[in-house]
């Protein structure tokens, strides 16, 4: 575990060689920014107005991308396509430029060495396009700038103006079509006319509708003129007969009531001068009766002439109600001609209208072409830079040096702990040195040369991953050693798996004044049995191993090495369960017992009823599979609580695929295991090991190779 102490002696330690090693990653790293080419970046700027000018009031073809900003990014997308810089780079000639061509003939693969050093972005959220490019020349990259620059603002512009040539042209096209169907369609109401003998007299009218309207105006006015006529002829009659004389009129009737009346005058005065039988009355009278005469032949002459009026006028209104009535016959004939006339005239009209309309469109579009501006401009020109791209020489000396630093002690830590990795693991180790650092949990080297191999059958098999632990070699000097013809090999030798290292008690915590705080001492191997869960551990995916833990003598942390396991598996995210043998005598004997400790089950049980757990999957075989222990767990560890119970610990080691015997350093017997091995191999057990407890070490057991040799 890291600590500031260790950290702290590291570097005292390792302090001139962290320093020596930074040092020559600083002057390699120096060299290598040195040798690095400079780059210098050019950027010129774009704006795309999103404001009209409208000089007159049509609308333009292609109107100005306004508040989208979504078109804006389609603008610049389309400024990084092939479509825009192919003929841009054919038109720079970037193929004969050898910073950027180099030795490459094929086009795209130059249009891709000139996009790599091109950039084109948005400024944030306004309308300014930043166009920037990286090149060695600083005069170059400004070159290269300006010209996509200028580019851009000349390919928004023939987009705006192409596109109005492209509508007027078209209306141009159309104009044609819609002549020639109004051509038609007024020829066909021409040939109507004449085939019907149907002449226009104005706006939606035809002479004939004139004459119905012009005999319906002098109908009217004839019947008045003959009800006038009437009432004079009828007025005069009704004078005639009455002797009424009737309204004065400058005429000759008139003259002659005046002449009347004078002569009546006359009379009147003679006839009181001169008496009645006076010449001179005698003449008036005969002039007043000559006039009388007179009047009643004229009174008698307007009466003729107003009948002889009446009756003109008579005749003539029955001319002009016969001229109506034929008039009106015809119109309603020709009705069907006047409803096909007027279908005929709608298509006419409406061709016209939309002929009109495309003709004054194509007038407005033709003349826009000349009025056509670009919302695109080129607000910032691009100058020769006069600094890289790259960092100050001075921040990059900086960053070098803590990288060299933190390389080199990297470094330095690796191949301390490589180091320590290969050094032989200590049998004993003064427990009054708190800082030495337990031996890689890995197998012991080979010692002596002349050490045998054991040939244990299947028992001894080792798992397919054992590179990692060193065993591949030990398994072949073991397949090479001769065996000695004297022994069993069964019974003479046994594997070493692992050896624990020693490992001082864990000291309780303290307070930043170096105070004893309470805490537990006991010792933690999970760091120690590490590697030897990579040799145990599960490789089926649904499927746990189950691994025996058995030891002939107490005090040899068997318990320790049995939770270690389980510690170690649920740090990796498997699931495990360290199951403890009662003795059969103990009173907790019985259903077995779960308990949680420090996120792994442990689980306290008689040996009975754990070898049934074993046993439910592979005895009941209609069972359900969630019977089986191995489904439940990734690795079922077993803590045998003594070699008493021969019997029962034979069946627990049937059931496992891993028995390990957990020796003392030089502490247990070989007869012992000797003893151990047999029953072992009598029971069919699994792969069976060694594991060497190095913490306590009394000389009984002799550690050769990896294997131990026990005493006949």
């Amino acid at each position: 575990m890291l600590t500031p102490s260790g950290l702290v002696a590291f570097f005292q330690r390792r302090f001139k060689r962290i320093v020596l090693l930074s040092a020559v990653l600083l002057a390699l790293g120096i060299g290598v920014t040195m040798m690095l080419p400079v780059r210098y970046a050019a950027t010129a700027l774009v704006v795309i107005d999103p404001r009209e000018q409208r000089v007159t009031t049509d609308q333009d073809v292609l109107p100005g991308i306004g508040q989208d900003a979504a078109a804006l990014q389609s603008v610049i997308e389309i400024a990084k396509s092939d479509g825009f810089l192919r003929p841009l780079i054919e038109k720079l000639k970037i193929a004969s430029d050898d910073e950027i061509a180099a030795s490459e003939t094929d086009t795209s693969r130059v249009l891709d060495n000139f996009r790599r050093r091109l950039d084109i972005s948005r400024r944030g959220l306004t309308y300014v396009i930043a166009i920037t490019f990286t090149s060695k020349d600083p005069q170059k990259a400004a070159t290269y700038a300006n010209a996509v620059a200028q580019a851009f603002v000349d390919d928004q512009a023939q987009i705006r103006s192409g596109a109005t040539d492209e509508a007027a042209a078209w209306l141009n096209s159309r104009l044609k079509d819609l002549n020639a169907r109004l051509r038609v369609s007024e020829e066909a109401v021409a040939a109507f006319k004449l085939e019907h003998k149907i002449v226009s007299a104005g706006r939606d009218s035809t002479t004939a509708q004139l004459r119905v309207s012009e005999l319906s105006q002098q109908l009217a006015a004839s019947r008045l003129r003959a009800e006038e006529a009437k009432t004079r002829y009828e007025q005069a009659q009704r004078d005639l007969k009455g002797n009424i004389e009737g309204p004065a009129r400058p005429d000759l009737l008139s003259s002659l009531r005046a002449q009347r009346l004078q002569l009546n005058d006359q009379i009147a005065q003679k006839r009181a001068v001169f008496g009645d039988r006076h010449p001179d009355l005698m003449i008036a009278m005969s002039q007043l009766s000559e006039v009388n005469r007179q009047i009643e032949a004229e009174r008698k002459r307007n009466i003729d002439s107003a009948r002889s009026d009446y009756e003109t006028l008579l005749s003539q209104q029955k001319t002009v109600e016969q001229q109506f009535r034929a008039v009106e016959t015809a119109m309603l004939t020709d009705g069907q001609d006047a409803v096909k006339l007027q279908e005929l005239q709608r298509d006419a009209d409406a061709n016209r209208n939309i002929y009109e309309q495309f003709l004054s469109r194509y007038k407005a579009t033709s003349e826009q072409r000349q009025l056509q501006t670009s919302q695109t401009k080129v607000v910032s020109v691009a100058n020769p830079p006069t600094r890289p791209t790259r960092p100050p020489l001075s921040i990059i000396l900086v960053g070098l040096a803590l990288a060299s630093v933190l390389v080199a002690t990297t470094i330095t830590a690796i191949m301390d702990s490589v180091r320590t990795t290969q050094k032989d693991a200590p049998a004993t180790a003064p427990a009054s040195d708190p800082n030495m650092k337990p031996a890689t949990p890995l197998l012991l080297e080979a010692r002596p040369a002349d050490a045998e191999a054991v040939v244990a059958g299947p028992a001894v098999t080792e798992p397919s991953e054992v590179r990692k632990l060193n065993l591949e070699e030990i398994l072949t000097r073991q397949s090479v050693s001769p065996v000695a013809p004297d022994r069993k090999p069964a019974l003479s030798r046994l594997p070493v798996w692992h050896t624990i290292p020693y490992v001082a008690p864990k000291q309780g915590l303290k307070s930043v004044w170096q105070t004893p705080i309470a805490g537990s001492g006991e010792i933690d191997l999970r760091a120690a049995c590490a590697a030897l869960y990579e040799v145990v551990k599960s490789r089926e995916p649904g499927r746990g191993h189950v691994v025996l833990i058995i030891s002939e003598e107490p005090g040899v942390g068997k318990t320790a090495v049995a939770r270690a396991l389980g510690q170690c598996a649920t740090e990796r995210g498997q699931r495990s369960v360290v199951i403890g043998i009662d003795q059969p005598s103990s009173q907790r004997a019985g259903a077995p017992r779960e308990f949680i400790d420090n996120g792994h089950h442990t689980l306290q049980a008689d040996a009975a009823s754990v070898l049934l757990l074993l046993t439910a999957g592979s005895i009941d075989k209609a069972a359900s599979p969630t019977t089986d222990i191995r489904t439940e767990f990734d690795l079922i560890v077993i803590d045998t609580s003594s070699m008493s119970e021969s019997a029962a610990i034979a069946g627990l080691a049937a059931q496992a695929e891993f028995t390990i015997i957990v020796a003392r350093d030089n502490g247990t017997p070989t007869a012992k295991l000797g003893t151990i091995r047999s029953m072992l191999a009598a029971a069919g057990a699994g792969r069976v090991g060694l594991v060497v407890n190095s913490t306590e070490a009394p000389a009984l057991v002799k550690v050769t190779d990896s294997h131990v040799e026990l005493a006949s």
